[in-house]
């Protein structure tokens, strides 16, 4: 029997430095509102979509820098975002920077959460890999601070229950390596929902940047094909603060193909109903994880994390 969940990705165009989280709320919630005028019950945001991408900027003042964190969810200005969804019983995956109370010390993470159409949080992810440096580099045209800023998550690839499925998250640069997907495909994952800011210029290989749009859907594609899960990627594009974010927001089948894909660099939204019985169309033949893979020859994945040359 087909199980069938009708999926909303919702680019998010710039959001300026100085533009309030109610502002970004009320896009979100308008791009909620269209949503639901397609059946939409389950829609994606973008990593950190309540504020600009503030790991672009060096900064030494940890009030200033604790701004950009959320130490509540939902807060005063979220809540607004959690009452719609209630409302138009649609459920949402959202990104956004968090500041918590951990071990007796306060954190930072880069964090995503699933809610469900009742406005219950019931899953959450901290981002695991972190892309970028730690020291103010002024070489660079803008700064990728996320090691400076973040710490790595410490929740794991886990899925989730929800929607009918089995639901797993990740954020931005995780899509890029695959033990991402795979750790999440291991647990019979059916969609991974993903949100990022990529920016078109890395200044460490700019001879890289004409290759950004197409490694972004290749790492995406190729992970739902070698795991038999559906895969929603959804950015905050466009000139965001002067940096150029790439968009090309996409839902992406089982089988490794983009079925539906945003077309501008601004607040866009895209619908796809997405059947997740087809993941057994490549769970239970070619990635038939039980009967071929062979874990007794990986092992220098898990227990390396530089490269062990052995000739």
């Amino acid at each position: 029997m087909a199980n069938n969940i009708v999926i909303g990705a919702a680019q998010l165009g710039p959001i300026a430095r100085d533009e309030s989280r109610a502002s970004a709320v009320a896009r979100m919630i308008a791009l909620m509102t269209e949503a639901k005028g397609h059946g939409v019950e389950l829609i994606v945001f973008p990593e950190l979509a309540l504020t600009t991408f503030f790991p672009r900027w060096f900064m030494e003042d940890q009030a200033q820098i604790d701004s950009y964190f959320e130490t509540e969810i939902p807060g005063p200005e979220t809540r607004p975002l959690f009452e719609a969804a209630i409302d138009l019983g649609i459920g949402f995956y959202l990104g956004y920077a968090e500041l918590v109370e951990e071990d007796r010390r306060m954190r930072h993470f880069n964090t995503s959460i699933l809610v469900d159409k009742g406005g219950k949080v019931v899953g959450k992810y901290r981002k695991v890999h972190l892309p970028g440096h730690r020291e103010n580099e002024t070489w660079r045209p803008f700064q990728h601070l996320e090691k400076r800023y973040f710490e790595t998550g410490n929740l794991g690839f886990q899925t989730f229950n929800a929607f009918g499925g089995v639901m797993g998250m990740c954020i931005c640069n995780d899509r890029r390596w695959p033990e991402t997907f795979r750790v999440m495909g291991l647990q019979g994952v059916e969609l991974v929902m993903l949100g990022y800011n990529t920016p078109v210029h890395y200044p460490p290989a700019p001879e890289h940047d004409h290759l950004q749009d197409f490694h972004n859907h290749l790492v995406m594609q190729a992970g739902a094909y070698q795991n038999g899960t559906w895969v929603v990627g959804v950015a905050k594009a466009g000139n965001e603060e002067g940096c150029d974010l790439i968009g090309g927001s996409c839902i992406i089948a089982p089988t490794g193909e983009i079925v539906a894909e945003c077309k501008t660099l601004g607040d866009e939204l895209i619908v796809h109903e997405c059947d997740l019985e087809r993941c057994r169309e490549i769970q239970a033949n070619i990635f038939d994880f039980a009967q071929h893979r062979e874990p007794e020859n990986y092992q220098l994945i898990t227990d390396t994390k530089g490269v062990r040359k052995t000739v």
